[in-house]
């Protein structure tokens, strides 16, 4: 099954910050851009970061599996072997996780892989793998 692409806009406080660290860090590519916006293809998606300090602020955090998670935030789910590279590609960048790389509710039917980190305006992203990509919707 092929997905449409997805979009998404969200606040930012720099351009060049957030461009760096979409580009350089996690491989995404610049698309159309000006002095108050700027839009990636992240991963096959097209997201638009727009220069919005009023927009900022710190997300609010719930509990899930024993994480408090930002409620706020965006990612993509990657094939399983992408995923542990770009954790380990993570780590080796020494970048702070916001939640650290590891399966979430294992042994239950949503077992996944798992990792939340922040751009440079503090917005929350989640990076997350299924072994098996039929489960990404499971219930039982």
């Amino acid at each position: 099954m092929t997905l449409p692409p997805f979009h998404l806009a969200f606040p930012i406080a720099d351009i060049e910050e957030t461009r760096a660290f979409f580009v350089e860090l996690l491989g995404a590519k610049v698309g159309r851009e000006s002095d108050r916006w700027i839009d990636f293809d992240f991963f096959g998606h097209q997201i638009s970061a727009h220069v919005a300090l009023e927009e900022l602020s710190d997300a609010q955090r719930n509990p899930v599996d024993g994480h408090q998670v930002p409620v706020r935030h965006f990612g993509v789910i990657l094939p399983w072997e992408e995923w542990h590279a770009l954790a380990a590609r993570l780590k080796a960048a020494e970048v702070t996780f916001l939640i650290e790389p590891y399966i979430r509710f294992a042994g239950q039917p949503g077992e996944q892989a798992t990792l939340f980190i922040s751009d440079p305006s503090g917005n929350g992203l989640e990076f997350k793998s299924f072994r098996d990509p039929s489960r990404v919707f499971a219930t039982t």
